[in-house]
């Protein structure tokens, strides 16, 4: 009723909700969620069961296809708008009630790993990589988004055809069997003309789980070195932190990462302001490097993480939920994930060695951008990505992207919710990585 009054800025999303729940009867007052109002007819405090969660993000996925098919020939500003309208009314309400009914962190040694995985051949064998190499793998608990083309015209480099089904593939292999029939495997299917990007497919697997102590998310195109897990849990117990986060741009998958044992673990310490038109001068971390000589037992601290490779304690996607008014992008979410994580709290580590390998050369694969041209029209992916790009500036403190600049103001939609921590500021931030966005 009120959606009209978010989008020309008057009036807040929670402020929306609120003023209809009470014409509803509710009698609640405001909360700093949404969900307080929203829900207060139902109240439920119970944890989500994972059939509560796949079944709400199957609801939406198929209301963001109908959405997509309504405003295929939409300009960049008509698709943002369809779908801000669509996770206001939908997806964000339910985040904070999710968010509100999260289940306790276990305290078994569990990981959940967070594997997205957008029209990837190599899926498949990351999974039984990650089992194998496992000291502890009935610890192991996987949250896959799969995103495929599943029609026969499918083009893959020179191959035509259906994508590999990365879940089904593990599942009937006879190593994956066990563990996909244990409940291990947790799986959001989508099309390949349903995919926001490789965030907002973050947040998503973020969505699947289910109280894990350790939380670490990765490519689906990575290789593991032998007990990966007790030594990534063994590396954040070393780490002088309270809320630890260890991360870097990892070697190529062609290393030998067992020779590498002996020697310091390359580290993510630099950062560069974009260049190109299409990036919006946004930070991009430049690679991992050998800054060490000496190998040390206790993690260094490091100023950035990597999205493709991150592992942490869990309460980080409590403390730091993923936003889901970030969809369509490519650039952004490590300088924004990063400076969100140190205000909260969390201290970011480089590993003491390497742990994983990542696949970097890809260059006769699909790419999402390509799914956004055949979802919308060709061209829209780059003006699209710009204009949500000011959501992630104006948290930074860009001043072209500040609160009185922006347009439309519903890239400004809950951004509180998402934003930075209160344990420490952004300008201490910013002033020891050595960036001045203004």
């Amino acid at each position: 009723d009120h959606l009209q009054e978010v989008k020309d800025g008057s009036k807040t999303v929670e402020e929306a909700i609120h003023l209809s729940t009470n014409k509803q009867g509710s009698g609640i007052g405001s909360s700093a969620h949404i969900g307080a109002g929203a829900l207060s007819r139902n109240v439920k405090s119970a944890p989500m069961t994972l059939n509560e969660i796949l079944a709400f993000l199957n609801s939406f996925v198929k209301k963001l296809t109908a959405s997509n098919v309504k405003n295929k020939h939409a300009t960049f500003h008509g698709i943002w708008s369809a779908y801000h309208d669509l996770v206001a009314k939908h997806l964000y309400p339910w985040d904070q009630e999710y968010l509100r009914r999260m289940p306790p962190r276990r305290q078994d040694g569990s990981i959940y790993l967070s594997v997205v995985s957008f029209r990837d051949e190599f899926c498949v064998e990351t999974l039984k990589d990650a089992f194998n190499k496992a000291k502890n793998p009935d610890n192991l608990f996987i949250g896959l988004v799969q995103q495929n083309c599943e029609d026969e015209n499918c083009r893959r480099g020179s191959n035509v055809g259906p994508d590999p089904d990365c879940y089904n593939l593990f599942c009937s292999s006879s190593m994956g069997k066990k563990h996909c029939n244990n409940g291990q495997i947790r799986l959001l299917r989508m099309k390949e003309a349903e995919s926001l990007g490789p965030y907002m497919a973050r947040y998503f697997a973020s969505k699947l789980w289910m109280g894990e102590q350790w939380y670490m998310q990765i490519d689906s195109h990575m290789s593991f070195l032998q007990n990966w897990d007790a030594l990534s849990i063994q590396m954040l117990e070393k780490a002088p932190s309270e809320k630890p986060v260890i991360s870097n741009l990892p070697p190529p998958h062609t290393s030998n990462l067992q020779e590498k044992i002996a020697v310091a673990a390359p580290r993510l310490c630099g950062a560069v302001f974009a260049t190109s038109d299409i990036e919006g001068q946004i930070v991009r971390l430049e690679g991992s490097y050998n800054y060490d000589r000496v190998k040390l037992d206790t993690p260094r601290f490091a100023p950035f993480v990597a999205a493709g490779y991150l592992i942490a304690h869990s309460d980080m996607l409590r403390d730091v939920p993923f936003d889901p008014f970030l969809p369509y992008l490519f650039l952004g979410e490590e300088i924004l994930l990063s400076a969100r994580l140190w205000t909260s709290g969390y201290d970011i580590f480089s590993p003491t060695i390497s742990l994983v390998g990542h696949r970097y050369e890809r260059n006769q694969q699909p790419k999402f951008w390509e799914a956004i041209h055949m979802a919308f029209t060709n061209g829209v992916h780059n003006p699209l990505q710009m204009l949500v790009l000011n959501r992630i500036k104006q948290q930074l403190g860009y001043p072209e992207s500040a609160r009185d600049m922006i347009k439309p103001k519903t890239l400004l939609t809950a951004v509180e919710q998402y934003s930075m921590g209160h344990s420490r500021s952004l300008d201490e931030y910013l002033k020891i990585v050595g960036l001045n966005v203004s």
